[in-house]
């Protein structure tokens, strides 16, 4: 049995279940939160402040709409459809005024918090809204200076069937099942007489799991997904920015940042090789950094992927179970086992512990970064080959350029980032 280092208690998966007590053998301690580096931090932010990817990559999410299947396009366009209004009513509460007067002085924490679980939000935490990231597009509609961070769990059985449509559907399931909840608790908010602005988790206004650190409900797995108590990166995350009096929660060490150098499961399973076995600086963090180019492609061809998700033991068996074995045994519960490392990719075929498929090199070629600059990069290449002549049929090819660039640049961006008629393009 390992010496336990410390204990941490949270709230239980539901409201009515008791307090968990999560035991951190002390070889796992580290810090709480993350290790970073403020000043980095600040100089990154400053200098290179932080966009979504969704604004920063349309190249290869214009690249990738062929590899879809017909039953994912049609999904994707069926959940815009009942999203959308979703949406528009979380951005209807940035105009909302209180509906009561607050008390003076009452610190209102525990009553959000008490509300989120009554309706069924399973991780809840306060902090402050770190603007440093705050995505640049969209960082003047943001209002508020505290962040109530939300959790909401993801079916269960339908993630452990990923990559496919059945982990697929519930990720999306998810975001609108969640919108009535937060919504009630933005009311709520309201109802105790502060403002509360409703961030709907597609309208991506932050990234939020360096604020969900700070408020104590998780720590940056190796998979890139923050690993909470009670289902690990099996969910969703959004934020209400409010302006009521709260305390802030405070970083936890739950054990993650060393028990990830240790587990690996997430990295040796990966299909694409994405993910990266030590540990990086990143923009004033320390973390396993994604490698973008070799998860995209895998994430185009196959639903989504998520397999990191899926064998992550802290998703599959809960942090205190995972913990709990650890500590009694040294071994990482469920690694190097097909019920938590096996898989299923179509035109592939299943692969268990040790086993990864193979793609040619060609797999991987996208472009990469925003439409408009791909667009003048391939005007550059028929220029130097010679294939925009003078007169007017080089003139013809400057003006389809031009008619070319304005489409991206001039189009509306969706609540997602992407532009407004990305799925009209694929009928």
């Amino acid at each position: 049995m390992l010496k336990i280092g410390h204990s941490v208690t949270r709230p239980g998966k539901k409201a009515q279940d008791p307090p968990v007590v999560l035991n951190v053998p002390e070889e796992l301690e580290t810090a709480p939160g993350i290790v970073q580096r403020p000043a980095e931090v600040d100089f990154y932010s400053r200098e290179y402040p932080l966009e979504l990817a969704n604004v920063e990559t349309t190249a290869d999410r214009d690249w990738e709409w062929p590899f879809h299947s017909q039953e994912l396009n049609d999904f994707h366009r069926e959940h815009e459809r009942l999203n959308r209004p979703l949406v528009e009513a979380c951005r209807a509460t940035t105009d909302l005024e209180p509906t009561a007067t607050p008390v003076p002085g009452k610190d209102v924490s525990e009553l959000i918090k008490t509300k989120a679980r009554e309706l069924g939000i399973g991780e809840v935490g306060i902090t402050q809204l770190d603007r440093r990231y705050v995505f640049k597009f969209i960082r003047g509609y943001v209002k508020y200076q505290h962040a109530v961070c939300i959790a909401y769990e993801q079916d269960y059985e339908g993630t452990q069937g990923a990559p496919g449509m059945s982990a697929e559907r519930p990720h999306f399931d998810t975001y609108r099942e969640m919108v009535p909840p937060i919504l009630a608790l933005g009311d709520y908010i309201r109802s105790l007489g502060y403002n509360a602005q409703v961030h709907h988790p597609d309208d991506n206004v932050v990234a939020t799991v360096a604020m969900f650190m700070q408020a104590g409900m998780g720590q940056l797995g190796a998979n890139g997904q923050l690993l909470s108590p009670h289902f690990g990166s099996r969910a969703r995350h959004t934020v209400i920015t409010t302006d009521a009096l709260v305390t802030y929660d405070e970083p936890v060490d739950y054990g993650m940042h060393a028990f990830c150098d240790i587990c690996q499961v997430c990295v040796n399973r990966c299909p694409g090789r994405a993910l990266m076995r030590d540990k990086v600086w990143w923009r004033g963090v320390q973390k396993h950094k994604l490698i973008y180019r070799r998860c995209r492609p895998v994430i185009a061809r196959y639903e989504g992927c998520a397999v990191c998700m899926k064998v992550c033991p802290i998703q599959r068996y809960g942090m205190k179970n995972v913990l709990d074995h650890y500590a009694a045994t040294g071994v990482v519960l469920g690694k190097g086992t097909h019920g938590l490392e096996g898989y299923t990719m179509k035109d592939k075929g299943y692969f268990g512990p040790g086993e990864l498929p193979r793609f040619s090199s060609d797999f991987f070629d996208m472009p990469h970064g925003r439409s408009e600059d791909v667009a003048f990069e391939e005007l550059k290449d028929r220029i130097k080959e010679g294939d925009i002549p003078d007169g007017a049929e080089g003139d013809q090819a400057l003006r389809e350029f031009k008619e070319r660039v304005e489409q991206y640049v001039k189009m509306p961006l969706n609540f997602q980032g992407n532009p407004q008629d990305e799925y009209a393009k694929q009928e």
